[in-house]
């Protein structure tokens, strides 16, 4: 996989996706600090409100004074139920830009995949009428047809959505997959196309490569992969994979190891020792037959991430 000359963005989910982690709160001044980071680290936008916590999110959006704050911020509004007028409303002005929220399994609501259609063209209307810079998001993108999928996305686009987010929900998704449905929506759209991977197989990094691969323009991502169940794709392994891959992006990867660390102190979820990128052994090096030429068994110098090689003899 070689993508010269692909730029890509980060749409950074841990304040969102990382809440979803049992037993992971994050107090008022620990979000500044990590919003803080992430704009030093040159991420150009977070998703910080959850459509579960709409209130307490926006809340706490107030409270950080937005427009002071160095970073693009964005959220989620479920795109049915009593409250979307509402929250619409109180969204713009504080949020830069939100994506309306769309499951497509027949399982959630709206009821039937033509009240699907009808209740995203109506409050992408609402929204867009009201002057919101407004998207579109998939949840179970990757677990329907392509043909419904690829419908729905056509008429968010002649609804003038700003954004496409494809959300593989269950993490059931692999690689060719991905690619090859990025490749369907990028095939009928030029609006952003952004991809959201989860990691219960192991392959939200793969995935989201292979997204990038097809024709995606952004990520959905957390630091050392924070999210619902066995987490989302992660900030640090993704920005250096697709680095070493060619692809460009703003992200600083010598404050990667700092911000991980960071996190896992706020959010008390220790980072794993075997982790890529940012875990302790990730340039430890114990194998006699390594220490000679150790660079030849590493993927890429640690001083790129401002790290630094051991060895190991115990």
């Amino acid at each position: 996989m070689k993508c010269e000359n692909k730029w890509i963005i980060f749409k950074d989910s841990t304040m969102r996706e990382g809440l979803d982690v049992p037993g992971v709160t994050l107090d008022q001044v620990q979000k500044l600090e990590l919003l803080q980071r992430l704009a030093e680290i040159k991420v150009p936008e977070v998703e910080i409100v959850a459509p579960g916590h709409f209130d307490r999110d926006i809340l706490s959006l107030k409270e950080m004074v937005p427009g002071k704050l160095r970073i693009k911020t964005s959220g989620l509004i479920y795109g049915y139920g009593s409250l979307w007028r509402e929250q619409i409303k109180k969204a713009i002005g504080l949020l830069d830009r939100f994506d309306i929220l769309m499951p497509l399994s027949d399982l959630r609501p709206p009821a039937g995949r033509a009240e699907k259609t009808s209740q995203m063209n109506d409050v992408l209307k609402f929204a867009l009428d009201n002057g919101a810079e407004a998207g579109v998001g998939f949840p179970h993108a990757t677990q329907v047809e392509s043909d419904f999928l690829l419908e729905m996305c056509r008429q968010a686009v002649e609804a003038g959505a700003k954004r496409i987010t494809l959300y593989d929900t269950n993490g059931s998704s692999d690689p060719w997959s991905v690619e090859e449905l990025i490749g369907q929506v990028r095939a009928i759209t030029e609006i952003q196309l952004c991809f959201h991977a989860h990691n219960d197989l192991g392959m939200a990094t793969a995935n989201s490569l292979a997204a990038v691969l097809a024709g995606a323009d952004c990520l959905d991502v957390t630091v050392n992969g924070l999210g619902d169940r066995a987490g989302n794709a992660s900030l640090e392994q993704v920005a250096v994979a697709l680095y070493l891959k060619g692809v460009s992006h703003d992200v600083r990867l010598d404050l990667l190891p700092d911000l991980s660390r960071a996190v896992a102190e706020m959010t008390c979820v220790p980072v794993s020792q075997l982790a890529p990128i940012v875990g302790g052994f990730a340039f430890c090096q114990k194998s006699p037959s390594h220490l000679e030429l150790p660079g030849l068994f590493e993927p890429f110098d640690p001083a790129l991430i401002g790290a630094v090689r051991s060895v190991c003899k115990v």
